[in-house]
């Protein structure tokens, strides 16, 4: 009899450290991008378009802007390893999950595998006499010297990011600069060659070459500061390369004669040697290698968060989720990511490799656009992103369809093998998953809502109050935990403010062990004194009792209103305050805190939305207040 999975936090020792900070996101997302798309493919491109192949670079990254967009958004509110795999499971569900998981961790690791053979390939042309051994061997010493920097540290494998990433950008902004008084007008003339239908067809065959932006959410549990440096690492990543991808295309159109161009395989090398010679070519090559190291490096990070986040929810075995006390990496998903990649390495032709890669990270760019609209659409109160993606959901749907087209213009072989894989991942789910795990997604929550407006919380919601949390690195103080633990009076029909204070009385006085008669008088007293309403629909009554160290709060919400006054507008939200007069210290630090709550952005919409005493609290424990250090 198998136990159901049901909760998907991280336990302690399968933590990851937080070790990445914005440059770090920029150099794995940028680097990832940076790769045969720069160096192989712009003489393929220029064969079929001519050089208005610089407008099919360009439509091509307006291409990846949808899924930016999405997995900014979905990152910033859901910064967990894996990525877009965690983003599909929690929105669409595990079927879907199983599936997304498999399909994020193998279209990563195809594409590093890719890069490995480009280093192989670099590496033997050193050794002509024996350049398949070679190949193999340096292939092979490249994986292992990138899977040893993974294992030994994040912070490290990041750090080496970012200096090949360094070196590479110089090297590309170099051959732009060198280039450009170099270059002969004639040359883009006539600019479109084959007619502006050939332009958008290259633009589908090149956009791939900006797929690899978006790897950087498989990591996003140990970025620092996710809220901030995700999307804006991404956006400055994007904004870069896509801008070097243009310029070093338009410099080498105008520096190769167009017949030499045209199909070649190295046309960043023909363009270096055109006004460097000899020693140009070189410095192409150590860029490409640079280029393929930083695709490798970021791939085998990226790839193996797929599978220890599939661990950690039950959708593959325990051990996957392993981390090393020591270095504070997942060991077991690092080398058994690495061991698949030099199975592909023996097993499978280049070719082969980046289509199969290709298609597959296409349809995960389909699915993670769907999640953001079964996110925003299911109305999960604790769904909380901090970057939001602009034009929802209109620039979803159409990159769902876009990308749809893309993936059939893959050809047979890579739609037969991926439909291969989802009949895979169909049957682990119905043979290893389906009997393990009892979680509910957003897409379960928007049924359940369409077809009844009276549904409790979800485990979901309750799932993304500790992610928010632990991405806002939010540690409890006294007021967080009274609030956990506080009385919390929910009221659909308008009441009058003393038939509250009776009810509050009636239960606060077993808590307190204060007579309820005691309480209400009190209450009443303090009303009487002067009105404890702070502005219009809110009040803050407050009360000393007898007794030492006794603090307490009340929540309480009405929507139709409590009528403290016939010449005041009805209350409907009060923090009630109940203390000795030993604590008249920390009842002014609650108010200050109440003040604080109550003035954010969005605290009224939010805390009328709310469905349940639980999520009336998330509102107070998810506020961007700053907590005390210590707990008084």
């Amino acid at each position: 009899m198998f136990t159901k999975h049901k909760t998907s936090n991280a336990t302690k020792n399968d933590s990851l450290k937080k070790e990445l900070g914005l440059f770090s996101v920029f150099s794995i997302s940028a680097g990832a991008m940076i790769s045969s798309g720069l160096f192989i493919l712009p003489g393929l491109a220029y064969a079929q378009a001519g050089p208005a192949c610089i407008i099919s670079y360009a439509i091509a990254s307006l291409f990846i802007l949808p899924v930016l967009f999405s997995q900014a958004e979905l990152s910033t509110a859901m910064p967990k390893a894996g990525g877009s795999y965690f983003f599909i499971e929690r929105s669409l569900g595990p079927l879907m999950g199983t599936i997304a998981g498999f399909a994020n961790w193998l279209s990563i690791a195809f594409k590093a595998t890719f890069a490995l053979a480009g280093i192989g390939i670099l590496g033997a042309l050193f050794f002509p006499e024996n350049s398949e051994l070679a190949f193999k061997i340096i292939s092979l010493f490249a994986c292992f010297f990138f899977t040893l920097f993974n294992i030994l540290s994040t912070k490290e494998s990041g750090r080496l990011q970012n200096i090949l990433v360094f070196f590479l950008l110089g090297i590309i902004i170099f051959y732009v600069l060198k280039g450009f008084p170099f270059i002969i007008e004639q040359r883009y003339l006539p600019f479109v060659t084959s007619g502006w239908q050939s332009v958008f067809a290259v633009a589908g065959m090149v956009f791939i070459s900006y797929g690899g932006l978006t790897k950087v959410v498989s990591i996003a549990e140990e970025v620092e500061s996710p809220s901030k440096n995700l999307p804006m690492g991404m956006l400055l990543s994007f904004g870069v390369v896509s801008i070097l991808y243009i310029l070093v295309i338009f410099i080498t159109i105008g520096l190769v004669e167009g017949t030499d161009l045209s199909g070649s395989l190295v046309p960043i090398s023909l363009g270096a040697k055109s006004m460097m010679g000899q020693t140009g070519v070189i410095i192409v090559e150590i860029a490409a290698f640079l280029a393929f190291a930083t695709t490798a490096n970021s791939g085998i990070l990226a790839a193996s968060r797929a599978p220890m986040a599939m661990s950690r929810d039950g959708l593959l075995p325990g051990f996957f989720s392993k981390t090393s006390k020591r270095f504070g990496t997942p060991i077991v998903s690092i080398c058994f990511t690495s061991l698949f990649m030099v199975c592909l390495l023996e097993f499978l032709s280049i070719e082969d490799l980046v289509k199969t890669a290709s298609t597959m990270i296409i349809l995960m760019f389909m699915l993670v656009n769907l999640s953001i609209i079964i996110m925003r659409e299911s109305n999960i109160q604790n769904y909380r992103p901090t970057f939001k993606s602009p034009l929802y959901p209109w620039i979803q749907i159409a990159a769902i369809i876009i990308y749809g087209f893309l993936i059939f213009e893959m050809g047979h072989l890579p739609l037969f093998l991926t439909a291969g894989f989802i009949m895979i991942a169909v049957f682990w789910y119905l043979g290893y998953v389906l009997v393990r795990i009892d979680r509910q997604s957003a897409l379960v929550y928007l049924v359940k809502r369409i077809m009844s407006k009276n549904i409790g919380r979800s485990k979901l919601d309750e799932e993304l109050v500790q992610i928010v949390l632990e991405r806002d690195e939010v540690a409890f103080d006294r007021f967080d935990h009274l609030i956990n633990d506080c009385l919390t009076i929910n009221i659909e029909e308008s009441i009058k403010a003393k038939d509250l204070f009776k009810q509050m009385a009636d239960e606060l006085s077993p808590r307190l062990g204060i007579e309820s008669d005691k309480l209400f008088s009190l209450f009443l007293e303090r009303e009487r004194e002067s009105s404890t309403i702070i502005k219009p629909g809110l009040a803050i009554p407050h009360v000393i009792v007898p007794g030492e160290k006794i603090f307490d709060i009340v929540l309480v919400r009405s929507k139709k209103g409590i009528i403290f006054s016939e010449l005041q507008p009805p209350v409907r939200t009060a923090f009630v305050l109940v203390g000795s007069s030993d604590e008249r210290n920390y009842h002014l630090r609650a108010l200050m805190t109440i003040a604080h709550i109550v003035q954010e952005k969005n605290f009224e919409e939010l805390w009328m939305a709310a469905k349940d005493i639980q999520h009336l609290k998330d509102v107070i424990l998810l506020s961007g207040r700053t907590r005390e250090k210590t707990n008084l």
